[in-house]
């Protein structure tokens, strides 16, 4: 495999980007430019004023985390205790009491949309108790399912 050369780009975007900077040199227009390669004029203005097709924009935009990395890898621990322990009634974990538990612990209030993104993002994703009741009869439910499961059908 032959080296790369600092003139190559990687990817399909810086490409575009160095694309953009030649066309320029050459003399056209943002306007121009952006109609070619399909982009929006805005998108070509950043690209000319950032100094080279090699500059990169920053990875992340948009609003800054509420609650810090740390404290987010904490709430699989808070939650691993049981909702009984958070004062719930039941074991059951909904995005609503997932919520309340990390105002609570943090005083950061989300929806319980975004609460769901965070669980995902922590990968914890048992809702309901990993213990089966006490009082379950395994024999009944087996019968249940050969004798009466059939004529409810």
């Amino acid at each position: 495999m032959k080296p790369r050369s600092q003139d190559q780009p990687v990817g399909w975007r810086a490409g575009r980007r160095k694309r953009a900077f030649e066309l320029h040199a050459q003399g056209w227009s943002q306007h121009r430019i952006a109609r070619a390669l399909g982009v929006c004029q805005a998108a070509v203005s950043r690209w000319l004023a950032s100094g080279g097709w090699q500059s990169r924009a920053p990875e992340r935009r948009g609003v800054k985390a509420r609650l810090d990395p740390r404290s987010l890898r904490l709430v699989p621990d808070l939650l691993s205790h049981g909702a009984e322990v958070w004062g719930f009634r039941g074991e059951l974990w909904t995005c609503a009491r997932v919520a309340a538990v990390i105002e609570e612990e943090f005083g950061v209030r989300y929806s319980r949309a975004h609460v769901s993104r965070l669980l995902k993002a922590v990968e914890w994703t048992p809702r309901r108790p990993i213990e089966r009741a006490s009082q379950r009869d395994e024999a009944a439910i087996a019968r249940w399912r050969i004798e009466r499961w059939p004529e409810l059908k």
